[in-house]
C-alpha cells in the first residue's frame, strides 16, 4: 500500500468541516477491521484509511499545522500502514477496572511475543511486535502494542483463495484463538494488495 504524503492529508480547517462524516466512515471501517481475541485483547488492523484518520486526529488535537510537524506525524504512523506482503495492528489489552488492569499487564508480560495469525495449510506467523520502541518492561506490559504479521506469497495466495485463517495467543496467563470472520477476512485481503 502506498503511503500517506502530506498533500493527501486535509488542513486542519477542511478536516474541521469534514470530520463528523469522515470519522463515521472510519468507524464503521474499522469495525470489520478489529478482532477480540478473547475477552480483553482486540486488534485493530491498521491501514491506509484507519492511519490517516490518526495522523488527522493527531493533528486536530495537537493543532499541528507547521511543515515539519506534519511530517513528524506522518514518520511515525506511515509504517502501521501494511506494505502489500503483510498485516499490521494495534494490540489493545483492554480491563476496564483500573486495578484489574495493573494486575494482568504484569501477569501478562511477553504477551506480544506469542499472538499468531494461521492461514490453513500453512505454519502460523508469529507477531513481530513493538519494531519502533520496547513497551514492555520487567514488571509489565503496556495496554498497547503494534504487531506486524509477514505472510509468504503462498500464504497470501491461500488466503486470497479462501483459506481460513486464525488468531490465537498462547501465554501463561491468557490463552485464546478465533478464526476471522468472512467479512473481516475480506477486508483485509485489501492489505495485500
Amino acid at each position: 500500500m502506498h503511503k500517506l504524503s502530506h498533500d493527501q492529508l486535509l488542513t486542519l480547517e477542511s478536516y474541521a468541516r469534514q470530520r463528523k462524516d469522515f470519522r463515521a466512515r472510519v468507524m464503521t471501517h474499522k469495525k470489520r477491521r478489529s478482532v477480540h481475541l478473547g475477552e480483553h485483547m482486540t486488534l485493530l488492523f491498521e491501514d491506509r484509511l484507519t492511519i490517516q484518520y490518526q495522523i488527522q486526529e493527531m493533528l486536530r488535537v495537537e493543532r499541528i499545522f507547521e511543515p515539519e510537524g506534519i511530517a513528524d506525524e506522518l514518520e511515525a504512523y506511515n509504517p502501521l500502514i501494511p506494505d502489500g506482503h503483510n498485516l499490521k495492528a494495534t494490540l489493545l489489552i483492554e480491563y476496564p477496572d483500573i486495578d484489574e488492569r495493573q494486575r494482568a499487564l504484569s501477569a501478562l508480560r511477553g504477551i506480544e511475543d506469542v499472538i499468531l495469525l494461521r492461514v490453513a495449510g500453512h505454519a502460523a506467523v508469529t507477531a513481530i511486535a513493538d519494531e519502533d520502541l520496547e513497551r514492555s518492561n520487567d514488571s509489565k506490559t503496556s495496554a498497547v502494542h503494534f504487531l506486524r504479521f509477514e505472510l509468504s506469497p503462498a500464504m497470501i495466495t491461500a488466503w486470497k483463495s479462501g483459506a481460513a485463517v486464525t488468531l490465537a495467543v498462547d501465554h501463561p496467563g491468557y490463552d485464546a484463538r478465533i478464526e476471522l470472520a468472512p467479512d473481516t477476512r475480506a477486508a483485509l485481503t485489501a492489505d495485500f494488495a
